[in-house]
């Protein structure tokens, strides 16, 4: 693996397709899911000046979190039990995950023990796939309204899905296109959709979040 050729080629892609949609490079963040990385790993990334880390697990993200640069801000992508939630609180930069008003008051609830504001994002489950997690479109207003009036430690931005697998990638433009509206009419800023195999289509339809794993460190190995 060639991780200098690979975030270089990345780069490029996302030059490009910013250039195609009328975008600035610069408000779209880069997040490297480092799930299954190495610490050595992420330090070649860390040192190639990606600050941005995204892992799916809070027990392997914080196995990894104390043997890395103090400055890298840590994005949860996958699912937060609330049981979990304690752990993270003290240092987490972004939850993408949030799908219930359980795990909102507990993350709220540590957060203010750690006299500090997380900023989160609601998973929306746009596809309505069933193996997916994630709320449906239809219940963003009322999950919103009681995160506001229940749990005051957290800064609701924007959203995040995970797209279906299409071996055509423009199948999956209706499902961005849908989520960038959502978050429109919420007044929200920030949208995490878009990964190694559809993040120009998700550039294109709005995304301020891209995160990519394969592309960058190729096919994952668990060797953390």
């Amino acid at each position: 693996m060639n991780l200098q050729h690979n975030l270089f080629e990345l780069e490029q892609r996302i030059l490009a397709v910013c250039d195609r949609a009328g975008r600035k490079r610069d408000k779209i963040t880069l997040i490297a899911v480092s799930k299954t990385q190495s610490v050595e790993i992420i330090l070649q990334a860390y040192d190639l000046g990606i600050r941005d880390f995204g892992e799916n697990r809070v027990q392997e993200l914080l196995r990894k979190k104390d043997l890395l640069p103090q400055d890298i801000r840590w994005h949860l992508i996958g699912h937060l039990q609330s049981n979990k939630a304690k752990y993270i609180a003290g240092f987490i930069h972004y939850v993408h995950s949030i799908d219930s008003l359980e795990t909102a008051k507990e993350l709220s609830k540590r957060a203010m023990q750690h006299s500090r504001k997380i900023n989160i994002l609601l998973e929306v489950n746009v596809a309505a796939e069933e193996s997916k997690e994630g709320i449906a479109s239809s219940e963003i207003s009322e999950l919103s309204s009681l995160i506001f009036a229940e749990a005051a430690s957290l800064n609701i931005n924007g959203l995040m899905t995970v797209a279906p697998y299409e071996e055509h990638v423009e199948q999956v433009r209706p499902y961005f296109k849908e989520l960038h509206k959502l978050c429109g009419e919420f007044g929200w800023q920030e949208l995490s959709m878009g990964m190694s195999n559809d993040f120009e289509v998700a550039i294109e339809e709005g995304a301020t979040m891209i995160r990519i794993g394969s592309l960058l460190f190729g096919e994952r190995t668990k060797n953390f």
